[in-house]
């Protein structure tokens, strides 16, 4: 029996919203093995992702680490094996052995058997769909007291667009840039664009593989400027704000995609 490592919230409407990254569990035979702490691990994770989904009546919450098994790799690359997968992290007292591998790519496999029923119930339902594929990334990677990383090359927010058919789904995206850059959000308007950190990863390219004329995937990375990546220690009005500029953008995708 293979443990069910996300929660699904199943609404109406065309419009999907996961946070893939934002769990933090792992099973105890894997907990017994990581040489990371509970701070390591929550840094490289996107912890407070989930309390975005409320733009979308269908929600996918994961609960499970990416330290135990990453859904937005290949299937090949998500379980982390040594410090080159996971940002030099090191990662484990000793190398997993092939059978705690295949009891974590179980839970990949089942994930992914999971969402491909769903997306096909909003398919039959909706015809074409959006998801919006929320995530976050680091820029103090030096150090709690260092810097951040330059703002040209980091922006707030970076929409992955790398897997997605830009001729059919442009006026979409455009629109949902405009959008997200106009709302007016606390200490000043929001920083967004496409492609300059992450094009998208596995789950965008997965979507648009499986379900190439109807689904368009929004791959957001916020930076952490809505918490302290060192301390965890979370901006609950930044957070808020981020919540709200996601919300105020939903008219405009819904329009739009009637018009696809």
């Amino acid at each position: 029996m293979v443990d069910q490592i996300w929660e699904l919230v199943r609404g109406r409407g065309p419009l999907v919203a996961v946070a893939i990254h934002d769990g933090h569990e792992v099973r105890d035979e894997v907990a017994e093995l990581l040489s990371l702490g509970e701070e390591d691990r929550r840094r490289e994770e996107d912890p407070f992702t989930a309390e975005w989904l409320g733009m979308a009546p269908t929600q996918v919450t994961v609960h499970r680490s990416r330290f135990e098994v990453d859904l937005n790799r290949p299937r090949a690359r998500a379980v982390y094996r040594v410090p080159e997968d996971a940002w030099g992290l090191d990662l484990w007292k000793k190398p997993p052995d092939d059978q705690l591998v295949e009891r974590s790519l179980a839970e990949y496999d089942a994930f992914y058997d999971a969402m491909r029923q769903l997306l096909e119930d909003v398919e039959r339902e909706c015809g074409r769909f959006v998801i919006f594929d929320l995530h976050s990334y680091n820029h103090r990677r030096p150090g709690p007291a260092a810097a951040p990383a330059e703002a040209h090359d980091n922006p707030q927010v970076n929409l992955g667009t790398g897997t997605l058919d830009r001729e059919r789904w442009g006026p979409l995206v455009d629109g949902f840039m405009h959008d997200l850059s106009s709302y007016e959000y606390p200490g000043g308007r929001l920083d967004v664009r496409e492609n300059v950190k992450f094009r998208g990863g596995h789950f965008s390219r997965w979507a648009h593989e499986i379900f190439p004329h109807s689904a368009c995937v929004l791959a957001i990375e916020f930076k952490k400027f809505f918490m302290d990546e060192w301390t965890g220690v979370p901006d609950r009005d930044a957070i808020t704000g981020i919540r709200k500029a996601l919300e105020a953008t939903v008219p405009g995708i819904l329009d739009r995609l009637e018009r696809v």
